[in-house]
């Protein structure tokens, strides 16, 4: 393995503990306005206030040990995924912003693999209201391998996080880059840290902006007691006409501003971390 690819997937899961720390309260929130019933929460706020009155702070991390476990390995994957697309579509280190979109969409389609069972055991927890019957992580994963198996319980939901990993990644890389040449045209290669979180947060704006919709559907499919029917085009589709009767275009987007609000620390302490530690893994190695 190219010597490269190592020091990405050490710095992206760096990168990755970082984001779950920062970021889980909020997306927590944000799960729970996309799948919470109807007219049980007024908005983002009432979802924070119930959950820390009814169920304490720590509830606001439910959810916390599935990514915390695996978002090292997705961000791995993701980190070292951009890293080897980025030299497949180039050989040159400066891409130009239409590549590195290119670069990006495809890191994400490869991230898929892990984020799509790490995202689903977390929406399953993180859909919990802190009854008596609520189970833990490991009840969870349980439950749905001797129900469903592996395509339809573990890896549920699978083609809609494709679907909304590729835009997705396309945007953070493509708004991360520019907000980072922009800075480095002033300040140099060598950013400042503050630079690099504001690059960070852009990239993790453009993220939210570029798949939130699909975000929606992606949670609702994960969450529902029995997997999709149909092609992955028949069941997206019908979710997202079922979100549509329900509760409008504005369905689509229920949830859109906690995100945005968790993307700015999430996303800028994720690349922080990434940057400052792959810097580090660059000198101690030499590549």
């Amino acid at each position: 393995m190219d010597l490269r690819t190592v020091n990405e997937l050490l710095a992206g899961s760096v990168g990755g503990a970082a984001q779950v720390l920062v970021g889980q309260p909020l997306d927590t929130i944000k799960t729970r306005a996309q799948v919470a019933p109807k007219g049980m929460f007024k908005g983002p706020m009432d979802i924070l206030i119930q959950t820390v009155r009814k169920e304490g702070f720590f509830a606001l991390y439910k959810g916390m040990a599935s990514p915390l476990i695996g978002i090292a390995g997705v961000n791995s994957l993701l980190f070292a995924a951009y890293g080897t697309s980025k030299r497949i579509i180039s050989p040159f280190p400066q891409l130009s912003l239409k590549e590195i979109a290119a670069a990006g969409a495809m890191a994400g389609a490869a991230n898929a693999i892990l984020a799509s069972p790490v995202e689903m055991f977390k929406v399953r927890m993180q859909g919990q209201y802190g009854s008596k019957d609520d189970k833990r992580l490991r009840a969870v994963v349980r439950e749905m391998w001797s129900n469903w198996g592996f395509r339809n319980g573990i890896m549920r939901g699978y083609w809609v996080t494709v679907a909304r990993e590729i835009p997705a990644y396309a945007g953070f890389y493509t708004a991360f880059e520019f907000s980072k040449r922009k800075f480095a045209s002033k300040y140099g290669q060598q950013l400042p840290v503050w630079a690099l979180l504001t690059s960070g947060a852009t990239g993790g704006i453009a993220y939210w902006l570029a798949c939130y919709p699909l975000d929606v559907v992606k949670s609702r499919i994960q969450l529902r007691p029995e997997p999709p029917k149909g092609t992955p085009v028949q069941y997206i589709a019908r979710e997202i006409k079922t979100i549509l009767v329900e509760s409008g275009v504005a369905g689509l987007f229920r949830g859109l501003s906690p995100s945005l609000i968790r993307s700015i620390p999430a996303a800028a302490s994720t690349f922080a971390a990434f940057e400052i530690t792959r810097e580090y893994l660059q000198e101690f190695t030499g590549v």
